[in-house]
Order: C-alpha cells, then structure tokens, then sequence
C-alpha cells in the first residue's frame, strides 16, 4: 500500500506562508531570470495561464486582473519542502521523496483507517508549516498519484469529482464500481508515465480515460508501444511494478549550467561563471559520493535575438577520475578557454560531470621514471587525502555558512554584481535560511 503527498502549488504556497496578503490573488512564480511561470496559483490558472507561459505575454494581467509574479526562491522552497517531508514521513514507515513537493509513503503494516490518519497528517503539515497538500492511498504508485490528482482536483474544482474526495482519496478502501467512476472521470493524460505523445496515440486508438486504459491488454501495450507502458497499465489493474526507494540511484551524469540576466561577451565574467558552476557541479558529485572522468564546458547565445550566432561545447578527459573542486574547474576553464570567440553575445553557459564512478573504486597510476632503470615501480592514490580533507572542509563552510561563503578564486568575489549574475528582480526574502531575513512580528 502506498501514499502520494503532494503540495498544493508548492511554491505559490510557500510564498504565501510569509506573505498572507497573497492569499485569493492570482501569484505566480518565475523561472530563472524571471523568464517563464514555472507555478501558478489556483487563480492564476483561473486566467487560463499555462503552466511556462512567458512572462512578457502575460504581464498584461498585472494591470487589468492584479497578477502578481515573483522571482523564484529555491533557498526558500527546499527548506520548507525539508520541513514538509520531515513531518510526511509519519505517515508511514517507508518514504521515498520523489520531488521537490511530493513524497511516496509505504504504508504496509500501518492499522487502523488510513484515511483518518491521512488527514490528521495533512492537517498536521498545514498547522506545523502552512503548507496545504493532498494525499492519495492506493495498493500501486501509479493508483496512488491518480489518487492524489483526485484528491487535488476535487478540492480545487468541486464539480470535477465527488467533494468526499477532496484533500485525501483512498481507492483502495472503496469499490470496485467506485474506483473505476473515478477513473473514468480522469483523462488519460494525467495518468502518471503516459505524458503527450502516448496520450495523443492513445487517443487515437479510442483510448481517452484512465478506465480505458486499465482495461487494456498489458501484452498488447506492450507489443504496440513499450514495456513502460505496459507496466502503467498493470498498475492500474492494481499490480504494484514500481516500488519504494528509500536511496535514490546515483545520477549517471550532473549538470550545473545557466542562462545569464543580460548579456556576456567577455572571456574573465564568462571564466567566473563556468568556475562556479564548476563547483557547484563537484559539491552534487561528492555529495553522492561519486568521481568524475570527463568534464563538459558549452557556451551559446541565444537563439531568440536577432543577432549572430554561436554554439559551441568540448569534452575534457580528466587525467584520473575524481571531484576535486580545483581539478573540475581547470578542466572546465581550459575547455572555456579552446572554445570561446569573441565578438558574441553569449546567453547561456554550463558544466556537465561525465562517465561517473563510484568514490570508492580505486583507479590507480604508475608512478616511475622511465630514465631511472633502478627505480622501483610505485602507485599514487587517486585522490591525495588532503585534497579530500579540503574538499570536505570547503563542503562543511558552505553548508553552515551558505552556498558561495567559500569560493574558488577563478569564480570571482560573489554576490549579484557580477555580469552574469541571474535575472531576480522579483524575489521576496530568504525567510528561512538567512539571518537577515528572518521575519519579525511585532506586537
């Protein structure tokens, strides 16, 4: 048995916890540099704003229906989504966090009416950090995050299903009728795993709800689309084929790349920016506790002006894997380095870790002068231990004190003056996560 717990428009939500006079108007959130909405509150899609709408085609609502845009804050959201998650987890004794605002709970051996402990849980979260959420109960992940769209929906349109389904949907507790007028009520395309373009094949074949879809064949899903497909539907017949994670896998490749707030044409700013992502992208590495063979630098302008062009990337093969900060950096500034031109303005710019191994696989080096025939053969350790002690020493600075407290000197001084810095003009605070920010109630 599993639960979905899912914020109701995370980060609308999350900016509403600080500032309540937000509450009932249209809000939504920016991407970076303030580009496209990202989220939307129930009002905003009331205006039939879609979800990555651009902000410069929809800033006319600010004047004539008092939209309010904000520029992301992800400080904010992932401290409030630690505190959410913290307080899911007891819901039941297994938890896997699927994303940044939702989280799959186990819930097998749990007594009593899972409902009931539902709701106390969600009103738990919204008392505990003003959060609201939905939760949906169901014997499979995929009936579980169809639960919690439910659940979601008939809370926010009361027409679309019945109200006893608002706030938490159990479909494991109801009929066999029941479950599928639910399903039946539900579009195919928000079945979790189908997206698009399955969607729209689907459709073609006579297949328009969640109710088509479960009475399927898996084999014949299987033999006409995929075997991911086919496992949907078996989910949906109530088989579970995904289960629980409670460590998840460690990514194959980690990225760090940007678009910049304004345009950037000299090779020193574009320097900075490659060396802090290339940081950024060795703190993920270690923190997985993995090592990287290759570094991949890009640069490019944009697409979207109407000036002169230029895309251009390099792989750099590191001399033994690791991930150590410096080594990253120099790799990915000498790439930098090899394929700039001048004389563009460049948009974007970014750092990928390639062909991943484990910290603790070994690759070790023949260490011998070939002129000395007396010499005895020698292997140096892949990562010397005080670069490993530095590197921990660095991660520890910057978790205490803040991303950035300790930076490489190739990344510049910090802060929002340099050149390439993102685009934020709408931002609120760091409420939770920085000193000065901390709200202060007066009496």
């Amino acid at each position: 048995m599993f639960a979905l717990v899912d914020g109701n428009n995370f980060f609308v939500s999350c900016e509403r916890v600080f500032r309540p006079s937000l509450n009932h108007a249209p809000v939504v959130v920016l991407s970076n540099n303030d580009g496209c909405a990202i989220a939307r509150s129930n009002e905003a899609k009331a205006l039939d704003i879609k979800m990555g709408a651009p902000w410069f085609k929809i800033q006319h609502l600010a004047e004539s229906h008092g939209l309010v845009a904000l520029s992301a804050n992800f400080a904010l959201y992932g401290d409030m989504s630690d505190r959410m998650m913290a307080i899911a987890a007891g819901l039941g004794p297994t938890q896997e966090i699927y994303s940044i605002d939702e989280s799959f709970i186990g819930l097998d051996g749990v007594r009593g009416s899972l409902v009931r402990r539902a709701r106390i849980i969600r009103s738990r979260i919204l008392q505990w950090t003003g959060l609201p959420c939905g939760i949906g109960i169901a014997p499979t992940k995929t009936l579980a995050k169809l639960a919690n769209h439910i659940a979601k929906t008939a809370e926010r349109k009361p027409d679309s299903y019945p109200k006893e389904y608002a706030q938490v949907c159990d479909l494991s507790s109801i009929s066999t009728e029941e479950r599928d007028y639910l399903l039946g009520l539900t579009e195919v395309g928000e079945v979790w795993g189908v997206g698009r373009r399955y969607a729209a094949q689907l459709k073609e074949h006579g297949v328009h709800t969640a109710l088509d879809l479960s009475r399927m064949e898996p084999s014949v899903v299987r033999s006409r689309w995929s075997v991911v497909l086919e496992r949907t539907v078996r989910e949906l017949q109530g088989t579970p084929c995904v289960q629980i994670e409670d460590i998840a896998p460690d990514k194959k490749e980690i990225a760090c790349t940007r678009s910049f707030g304004r345009p950037v044409t000299e090779l020193t700013d574009l320097r900075e920016a490659v060396s802090e992502f290339a940081s950024r992208a060795s703190e993920k590495l270690r923190r997985q506790r993995s090592h990287a063979n290759k570094v991949l630098c890009f640069i490019r302008t944009s697409p979207f002006r109407k000036e002169k062009q230029y895309s251009r990337s390099v792989c750099i093969q590191l001399p033994e894997p690791c991930s150590d900060t410096h080594t990253i950096a120099q790799a990915a500034t000498q790439g930098l380095k090899s394929i700039y031109k001048s004389g563009y303005n460049y948009a974007k710019a970014g750092v990928m870790l390639l062909d991943l191994q484990p910290a603790d696989r070994n690759q070790l080096k023949l260490d011998i002068d070939l002129t000395d025939r007396s010499a005895t053969p020698a292997f140096a350790p892949n990562n010397p231990i005080d670069q490993v002690r530095l590197m921990q020493a660095m991660d520890a600075v910057n978790q205490r004190y803040g991303r950035g407290a300790l930076l490489l000197a190739s990344a510049g001084l910090g802060g929002a003056h340099r050149v390439w810095s993102m685009k934020q003009e709408r931002r609120t605070p760091q409420y939770t996560t920085r000193w000065q920010d901390i709200p202060i109630a007066r009496t």
